[in-house]
């Protein structure tokens, strides 16, 4: 580990969890020499190619940026040798760096993982957490080694998860909370009183793949529990959905019925997915075991909107059932 100050900082990251991180480098001491992020994609229904977000950031801070399509191979190891960084800092940059830089900086690489490792190795541990119910969640930065989130860890921080959780609240928290963390992990590395904690070999979660849309076609006949939270950890994407009348209906908030608040619903012959009851404000959903109250909707080409605008404008009859696909005429 190096023995000097750390000055000269190279940021590697993508989305916008990155942004507070990078945010918080520039408003310290240390001098951010460069920044490596995705290349632009196109987004939206015009295509119209988008900065990454931390792009966006560095250009307003007049940081240069590289944006090679593979790290490895690219002359990107060349690039950093002139930049000379003390430490590389990554933060959901989204490729898997080289040894070869890895091994660049007095100071290695280190990256801002948002989980409490070894729990949730992988690319969306955010939503991860929030999806299986878990009560915290929080930062780690490590040493980045070869293997895939399995470095030392250095320092983490535990943020609680809310009741009404959503995969974006916990992203903009668990942002801000690395952004602080990342500040005073620097400081500890640079006089020497950082500790690192090796990883046991297995992630007590298992990996936290990558999301998918398809994901989120909610399963009614999972219990209610479950898809309660399938619908927050997906918000706001890829988001959960399922299908009225052949046309996608994504919800974006339930909530479980539980008690003698259940007790209208019990219709023997319900089956999961079937509308139970509707009223002026809500309507209720049998699943495989519990019912849900339907909040917050969106049919597909209108806006997001609370059931009681959705049922102003729609016709929905008790029966009904959700998530079956009638055919094309």
């Amino acid at each position: 580990m190096g023995n000097k100050s750390i000055r000269r900082v190279v940021f590697m990251g993508t989305p916008d969890f990155s942004v507070s991180i990078l945010k918080a480098l520039i408003d310290s001491k240390y001098k951010v020499v460069g920044v490596f992020t995705q290349p632009d994609k196109p987004k939206g229904r015009g295509g119209k190619v988008q900065m990454t977000p931390v792009k966006e950031m560095a250009m307003e801070a007049g940081i240069p940026v590289w944006q090679p399509k593979k790290i490895r191979g690219s002359g990107s190891e060349d690039i950093l040798k002139e930049l000379a960084p003390d430490v590389i800092v990554v933060a959901a940059f989204g490729q898997i760096i080289p040894k070869s830089i890895l091994d660049l900086p007095p100071y290695g690489c280190i990256n801002v993982h948002a989980s409490l490792l070894p729990a949730y190795r992988g690319a969306a541990p955010i939503q991860w957490a929030v999806i299986n119910g878990e009560k915290e969640s929080g930062v780690t930065i490590m040493q980045m080694a070869e293997g895939l989130d399995t470095g030392d860890m250095i320092s983490r921080t535990v943020v609680p998860l809310a009741a009404d959780e959503t995969g974006g609240s916990l992203f903009d928290k668990l942002s801000l909370a690395g952004a602080s963390l990342l500040i005073r992990t620097l400081g500890d590395l640079e006089n020497g009183t950082a500790v690192f904690e090796k990883q046991p070999e297995k992630s007590t979660t298992g990996y936290a793949s990558m999301l998918k849309k398809e994901m989120g076609q909610i399963d009614w006949s999972k219990d209610a529990v479950s898809i309660e939270r399938l619908i927050r950890g997906l918000n706001p994407w890829p988001s959960a959905y399922t299908q009225l009348n052949g046309r996608t209906l994504k919800i974006w908030k339930a909530a479980v019925v539980s008690g003698e608040d259940s007790s209208y619903a019990g219709t023997p012959e319900g089956i999961p997915g079937m509308v139970a009851s509707v009223d002026k404000e809500t309507f209720h959903v049998l699943t495989g075991s519990g019912i849900l109250k339907i909040e917050e909707v969106q049919l597909e080409g209108k806006k997001r909107m609370d059931s009681a605008a959705f049922l102003r404008g729609n016709h929905l009859e008790t029966g009904t059932v959700l998530g079956v696909k009638t055919e094309e005429k």
